[in-house]
């Protein structure tokens, strides 16, 4: 199996990404907001964990966060299972891969998130729809561009 012939969208996200998150409420006010710089990378010399992501979050206050996410490969899916969060990933047209996940010490809450890749593959517009005991309490908007 291999994640960049049966996955092709998601092979053209490997690389580096910067970005804005911006977090709102269901009615649209800003909740927070902060930039991002991600690395996307396949590597084809791992059976455990072909993908692995590498988040950094940084605020204007100085606040960072580094959170890492390997993931394993199966049937057309990248599989999230750390002990941070457990989800999958599938691709759902040419430009589109929808992730959802719940995190493990709150399984209240579960997401879903829509990642929309430009045809030129240089831009990322994502989504993140954040529920809560089945109602949306929060949006994560998020742009990106590619810089590597």
């Amino acid at each position: 199996m291999n994640i960049r012939e049966e996955m092709p969208v998601f092979a053209r996200h490997e690389g580096e990404w910067k970005g804005v998150y911006t977090v709102v409420d269901p009615s649209g006010k800003l909740l927070d907001q902060h930039d991002s710089y991600l690395t996307c990378d396949l590597r084809d010399d791992n059976e455990e964990y072909p993908y692995f992501q590498t988040n950094t979050y940084t605020w204007a206050d100085g606040k960072s966060e580094r959170i890492e996410f390997p993931g394993s490969y199966k049937d057309k899916h990248i599989i999230f299972d750390t002990d941070r969060i457990k989800g999958h990933s599938w691709e759902v047209d040419e430009n589109t891969i929808i992730l959802t996940w719940k995190y493990v010490n709150d399984t209240d809450k579960y997401l879903y998130e829509m990642i929309n890749l430009s045809p030129d593959g240089q831009h990322r517009a994502r989504v993140w729809q954040w529920f809560e005991k089945g109602e949306l309490v929060k949006r994560t908007i998020i742009k990106e561009q590619k810089v590597k």
